[in-house]
């Protein structure tokens, strides 16, 4: 059991929260949903004996975009003083927005609740893990913003070259002639092909 784990928290329930961003998440990756499920375990050896589990916003994003009513109601069970601690199995679940994790956080502080993932129990009112569970918050977003990014430009790279093919055959041939200009003159052959393939969008 852990030192942070009081009696005080252990008179309190335990709520256990389970999430997957979408609904494809949901139906194939299982594995996720059974290690998430599995936590109880963990709360059960760190000494509680009642546990909630709130599952309702399996298939919701936690980017602050989608109504998520089982953090929700987690958080106004915290705030009322029922709870004493809110776990999944990666904080991340939590939230990846900085203000609806910061709520937390807080609300966590003011009525002594821990925040228990798989390796570590989180007390908010000790300044080192406030200041860690700051910086976890602060990552998750900056992991999520980088992964709009990159699909983003995925998307542009995509859209790019499902437009190239109208003017293919045009573009080829107009490659290959300027390929064959550049061999006449006496350009490599490899260069030449290097040439008509930047044309080509791949």
């Amino acid at each position: 059991m852990s030192d942070k784990v009081r009696a005080q928290h252990l008179a309190r329930k335990a709520m256990l929260y389970v999430r997957q961003s979408s609904a494809y998440q949901v139906s194939h990756n299982l594995e996720s949903q059974k290690l998430q499920y599995a936590m109880q375990d963990r709360l059960h050896q760190l000494g509680w004996n009642e546990i909630e589990v709130i599952d309702e916003d399996l298939g919701r994003s936690a980017a602050g975009t989608q109504t998520r009513t089982g953090f929700e109601r987690m958080v106004a069970e915290v705030c009322l003083g029922h709870v004493g601690a809110v776990a999944a199995r990666e904080v991340s679940r939590f939230a990846r927005n900085s203000r609806e994790w910061q709520q937390l956080v807080e609300v966590c502080r003011v009525v002594d609740t821990v925040l228990v993932d798989q390796e570590t129990v989180y007390s908010p009112r000790q300044s080192n893990d406030r200041l860690l569970l700051g910086l976890k918050g602060s990552l998750n977003e900056y992991e999520l913003d980088l992964l709009r990014q990159r699909s983003l430009e995925a998307r542009r790279e995509n859209a790019s070259c499902r437009h190239g093919p109208r003017n293919h055959g045009v573009r080829v041939r107009s490659a290959v002639r300027r390929a064959r200009v550049h061999a006449d003159v006496g350009v490599p052959s490899s260069e030449a092909e290097w040439c008509a393939s930047r044309t080509v969008c791949h």
